[in-house]
Formats: C-alpha cells, structure tokens, sequence
C-alpha cells in the first residue's frame, strides 16, 4: 500500500537543477536506499518528503495519519537539553511523566515517611503504566547503550559531533513512525554498532528511506534503491548488488540507444549540408525531424572521476614506531605499540568509537606527541593525512584557490596536469570551479579535500574515515587508486567493503589500549575476532556452570513443575491462539473489503499490526509452556 506519493518535484539551487520534475511512490514495508554521486541532491531529495524544504515545483502527497521520522546529516539540537530529553522530544507527554517521576522519587528518598509524596508516586506509576512509558523508556536506553551512549543525563552541548549524531537517531529509531528518514546513518558509528543497526532496520516494519554509502548495508538492508542522475531518477526493485547489474543494462542500452541518434543526426545533417529543398511533403517532414534531433538533448552517459596514482619518490626508510604509549585523563588508548611501516602496506584501523584509532594515526603522522616510546621518519617520506573533519578548509576561498594553495599543476603518467584539470577529472566543472567553497555540499567539500591532499604528491597516505561524506562512485575509484598507489597506507575506516577492497592488515583495538595485528582483509580479521569471542563466552559459561554445580552440590533436587498460573496458561493457550488468529482473518476480510476508504484502511491495518505482534507473542508463550511440560514428563520418566 502506497503511503506517499512525490509528483513532477523540481528544485534548484542558483543555476545548478537538483531535481527535474521527478516522481516517486514510497510504499509499507518498503526499504529504499538512495544513491548518486554528491552534489546530485540526495539530502534535498530527503528533506523535501520529510517536509523540511518545499519544491520549487510538484507535490506531495501523504495520508494524514501518516507519520515521519527524519534523521538529517547534521542534526541540530535545542540548547541545554539532555541525551533523554532530546530522544523524547517527539513524545513530550512521556516525557514531562518521566521527569515528574524521577523528581518526586527522588523526594521520597530524602523523605520516605511523606504520605503525600507516596500517593503522588503512586499516582504517577498508573499514568506510567496506562502509556507503557516503562518499556518506552528501557527501549530508549537500551537504542542508546547499543549506540554507544551510557550517560543519558548527559548535557547535549558538551558532546562531539559523532555522538550527537548517535543521540539523534536513538530520537528517530525509538519515535512511532509509517516513514524513517535516514541521511548518512553509518557514519559515526563503529562496524559493530552497523552490525546492529542492519539487524534493528531489517526487524523494523515501517517503510525506510536512507542515503548511505555503505555498499554492504545497502546489501543486507535495501530491498529498493533509487539513483539520482543529473536531474533524473532511476529506481529499481532490488538491493546493491542487483542494482549493479540492473544499471549495467540500463546504461548499456542508453549508449546504443544514443549511438542510433547521433548516426541518424550525421545523416541528417549531410543531407541538410547538401542543399535540401522543402518542395515536397516528403522533404519537409525530413527537416522537421533533422530539427527535432538537433533540439533533443544528447544523454550524458556518465563521467568517471579518473585519479592517477601519483607520488613523490621514497627511500627505504619509511616509519618506525618503537614502544609508544598514550593516555588521556589516566586512561590508556594506546599501550605498548610497536611497528615497521613497510613500502606496499595496505592497513585498516577498526575497533571501537573512542579506542584510539584516530590518536594512533595522529602519531603516526607526528601530529600528536606520546607519552613514551619513540617514532622515527625516513628522510624521504612525504605524508598526505586525510583527517576526518576537513582540516584548515578555508571556506572563504573559491574551489580553484583552495586547490592552486597546494599545487598549480601535477606531474602524472599522461603528462602536466594543471589544477583545473584535474578539478575536471573530480566532477568539478569550469562553472563551479570558481565558486566559494561554502557553496558546497558536505559530500563535494570531501571530494575538493582528498584531491588536495593528493595534489601533493604524497608517498605515504594516512587516512582517517575518508568513506565518510563520499559517493560510492568516488569510493569504487579511490579504491583502484590505492591498488595502484606506490606507496604505503593506512586507513582509519568503518566501511566494511572497503576494508574489504583495500586493506591487507588489520590493526584492532581490544580494550585498555591493546592492538592486535590480523593478516587478511576485513572480512578475515572479523572471523577471528568472532571465533575469539565465542572461546571466550565458552569458557565464561562452563566458569559459571561450575560454580553453580558447586554451591548447588549436596543439595536436594526440587521436582520440575508449573506454577499454578503457567498451569493455567498451558490449558489455555491453544484456544487463546486459535481466537486471535480468528480475529485475525476477520481483519483480513474487512481490509480486502475497505480499500477505498483511506481512514478506514489505516485504521484496520493498525489493528492487524497489533494482532499479528499478540499473535506472535501467544505463539511463543506456546512454545515456551510446552518445552517445560516435555521437560517436567522426562523428569517424571527417568523418576519411576
């Protein structure tokens, strides 16, 4: 069922046309990632349906009970407010109960004999229990633990950038919604809290609308994906992997297609060039056609960004880093850490948000001093470092100033290569190269600051989240450039196919500072990494097995039974199940009966929605109740 409709949308910026009258249906259950290089205008595309910008032209259309849940790219948070408050900003009466709750508890506790103060606590755990703010409020913690937040009463303001993000979508996960808007959702997030976040979406029944650049999420999460081209929108009914296909074929068809036009178009014109006369019906009709296809627009089949793998030369002294230790506030992050960087190095960074990996590249390339131990440089090294936040990108300048402030021009395998040249190769056209570069989007300023850090010809590349902000066109070509890159490189990254495609080690972070060095890719370091954990769960479970079978020894085994509710429930359970799936089909037939009525028709699917969750509960309640009665019958058995 079609919860929203977007019609004809258009929308520009200045010159530059973002969406040429495009159309899009989003339906229940559907998840949707949306692609296409940056600049092409996929945040804008997200905010006209979360209703944050309007179009220039076009309409949307939405039932009006349905709900949206918008994540933007750079959330922005009222002032003074705490990680809880912001989370239930959308729920204002949960939260005035909750807070209402917590003070007068905290009263009784400094006076518990104040009877009034009881009755009011009493008072305030019905209204709880009437909005099921309890559960409400554990699912919110525990989307915030599993996000990497643990202080809830935290102040807002006094948090990083990344951790705001998190707090933002804990807000957009835990809100009621038919529609969740997500922009760029894994950047921020370490692979493993990824790892959760595809489980949560995939559980999730509403529709999804996401840009991510994130190749193996849009894999395991997307069942739709929808490409943003030059004004145009492709979609196709399928996950990343399909979807390349899809387009191969589609492009494929559009190059023959715009072959058969420009070869009919030679002829046409030889024919005009000769001296055609429109004397009959037959040669004008001929012109009319010649100048049909001279006024259509040839179709732009795409254009690569081509990066040449460029660098200075570099002797056989490379870095050494010897024993070098860091802390901060006494708590270690780096511990003991000892390598030899080696020419053809290919390194990936993982581990945890806050481990350390973005202060072990910053030693590593001598922008932050340890506390002990020693690095040395060889004299020919020539580091470019890819920071995460845009380093000393003065905004003020035009894109061509920003780049002519590293080089004018770069020496490559194909010749001289002035500045604007190579703007050109990135997707920076003439007519944007003197634009300032506070015009840009987030995702072109990364594009602009990786071409200057390799405007300076580096020979050693340090690179911390360089997936973060850039289009999976820029990735799929930084990645064949650091195949070919003559130098070393590592790389701080969560993006899993990347790792996958680029690194040859990997450095994780396992708590207190420790680094362990795996051979292989991602995926390699990864199976480790859970074969470790299941050893070491192992071994905490038959720790536990013992000592229970310890401080259980000698006591007298107690007869497995039910208790007289469960011996109840056991007796009723399959008439309770039979009932709602009864009730179940009688939805079913009022919703196939009320298709025209809209209100009608979201009412009974809400309905279904609530059945099926009882249902499914009642069904493993069942299970549960019958598992013990077989255990309490074998335990009779083996008694006679």
């Amino acid at each position: 069922m079609n919860i929203l409709s977007a019609e004809n949308i258009y929308k520009s910026y200045s010159e530059k046309v973002l969406l040429d009258g495009i159309s899009l249906g989003i339906n229940e259950g559907e998840k949707i990632g949306v692609i296409g290089i940056n600049g092409t205008g996929k945040s804008t595309l997200l905010k006209i349906i979360a209703g944050v910008e309007q179009p220039d032209r076009g309409s949307l259309i939405k039932g009006r009970e349905v709900v949206i849940q918008y994540l933007p790219q750079n959330p922005v948070f009222e002032p003074g407010v705490t990680v809880l408050q912001h989370v239930f900003k959308g729920n204002s009466p949960m939260m005035v109960l909750l807070r209402e709750y917590e003070d007068t508890l905290q009263k009784l506790n400094s006076d518990p004999s104040d009877m009034h103060v009881q009755k009011k606590l009493i008072d305030l755990s019905g209204k709880m229990d009437a909005l099921d703010a309890w559960t409400v409020e554990k699912e919110a913690k525990s989307i915030l633990t599993k996000l990497g937040i643990v202080d809830y009463e935290a102040v807002i303001d006094h948090l990083s950038g990344g951790q705001k993000k998190r707090i933002a979508m804990a807000g957009a996960l835990i809100s009621p919604a038919e529609l969740l808007i997500l922009d760029e959702p894994t950047n921020h997030i370490d692979n493993d809290t990824v790892d959760w976040l595809e489980k949560y979406l995939n559980k999730r029944k509403g529709a999804l609308l996401m840009v991510t650049h994130d190749r193996y999420f849009l894999d395991r999460v997307a069942n739709r994906m929808i490409e943003l081209d030059q004004g145009r929108l492709f979609s196709y009914q399928a996950n990343y992997s399909k979807f390349l296909e899809l387009k191969a074929e589609r492009e494929e068809l559009e190059q023959s297609s715009e072959r058969k036009r420009q070869s009919l178009f030679r002829k046409e014109l030889e024919w005009i060039l000769r001296g055609a006369k429109a004397r009959s019906t037959k040669q004008k009709a001929r012109i009319e056609r010649f100048e049909k296809l001279q006024g259509e627009s040839p179709v732009n089949l795409g254009q690569d960004i081509e990066i040449k793998a460029v660098s200075s030369r570099l002797g056989k002294k490379i870095i050494e880093v010897e024993n070098i230790k860091k802390s901060f506030a006494g708590n270690p992050v780096v511990n003991d850490f000892s390598y030899i960087l080696l020419r053809d190095d290919r390194i990936g960074i993982i581990g945890p948000n806050g481990a350390g990996k973005s202060t072990l590249l910053k030693m590593i390339a001598g922008k932050l001093i340890p506390d002990s131990g020693k690095l040395s440089m060889g004299e020919t090294v020539k580091i470019g470092y890819f920071s995460q936040e845009n380093e000393e990108m003065n905004e003020k300048l035009r894109v061509i100033e920003y780049i002519r402030e590293e080089a004018d021009c770069l020496n490559t395998e194909d010749g001289m290569l002035s500045a604007s040249q190579m703007l050109e190769t990135f997707l920076f056209p003439p007519s944007v190269q003197w634009t300032p570069i506070a015009k840009l989007s987030g995702g072109e300023k990364r594009r602009l600051y990786l071409l200057r850090i390799l405007m300076g010809a580096p020979n050693i590349l340090l690179m911390d989240e360089p997936t973060n902000d850039l289009d999976i066109q820029t990735l799929t070509i930084l990645e064949s450039y650091l195949d070919e890159f003559p130098g070393a490189v590592v790389v701080v990254s969560h993006d899993r196919y990347f790792l996958d495609k680029v690194a040859t080690k990997i450095f994780s972070f396992e708590g207190k500072g420790m680094i362990k060095q795996y051979t292989g890719n991602y995926s390699d370091a990864y199976e480790e990494l859970e074969k470790s954990r299941l050893e070491r769960d192992e071994k905490s479970r038959q720790k536990e097995e013992g000592n229970r079978d310890i401080h259980t020894e000698g006591k007298k085994e107690k007869p497995l039974k039910f208790t007289y509710k469960e011996q109840r429930e056991f007796e009723q359970i399959d008439e309770v199940i039979a009932g709602l799936e009864e009730e179940l089909k009688e939805v079913n037939r009022k919703i196939d009966a009320s298709s025209s009525n809209f209100e009608m028709l979201q009412d009974l699917l809400s309905q279904k929605e609530l059945m099926e969750k009882n249902l499914e509960q009642a069904i493993e309640r069942w299970a549960y109740l019958n598992e013990i009665a077989e255990k309490i019958e074998k335990d009779k058995k083996s008694k006679l």
